[in-house]
């Protein structure tokens, strides 16, 4: 069966679904890691992506923002110039109610018949103005850092803006 869109799951409605003791079979999480680029380091610079709108946002689509905005960093920045943290974990799990289609699928599938769905991945809920990605530079990276989260925003499925909390002295 082929993925349904994102689109479909970006919406909260309803209670979330997060107890995974009592539910077989839900995929893993594709964010492989929530901190990247240098650890120890302190760095005066801090940028935040924070999402514009109360949203569902997918572990597929954490992912790609994180890769993106990583491999813009590595390349442009250095890997020890920057720590990237990825700030919410998909918690709730997604179901999905596949139907067959093609020929004869009338007489296979049972459509809304015990429509619960099977877990087909997860989300984190993020509210308005929660932050989803926060980055820590040098004060001459500052221009790399936000086309890197600019980048990342693009592949989040509601807009955001970048907030400079700390380090504002440093811009002008």
């Amino acid at each position: 069966m082929v993925r349904k869109p994102a689109s479909m799951y970006r919406r909260i409605t309803g209670q979330a679904y997060t107890r995974r003791e009592y539910m077989g079979g839900v995929p893993a999480s594709r964010v492989s890691q929530f901190d990247m680029g240098n650890l120890q380091a302190e760095f005066p610079v801090i940028l935040t992506l924070r999402v514009k709108n109360r949203v569902q946002v997918r572990h597929t689509s954490l992912e790609a923002g994180r890769i993106a905005a990583n491999r813009l960093l590595s390349s442009d920045a250095g890997v020890q110039n920057y720590h990237l943290t990825v700030r919410p974990y998909p918690h709730c799990v997604l179901r999905e109610n596949k139907l067959a289609t093609g020929a004869g699928a009338d007489r296979v599938s049972s459509g809304m018949r015990c429509a619960f769905g099977k877990a087909v991945g997860t989300a984190a809920r993020m509210e308005r103005d929660q932050a989803i990605l926060t980055l820590r530079v040098s004060a001459d990276k500052i221009e790399v850092a936000k086309l890197a989260l600019w980048k990342a925003s693009m592949k989040f499925p509601t807009p955001c803006y970048i907030d400079v909390e700390k380090g504002q002295e440093l811009i002008h």
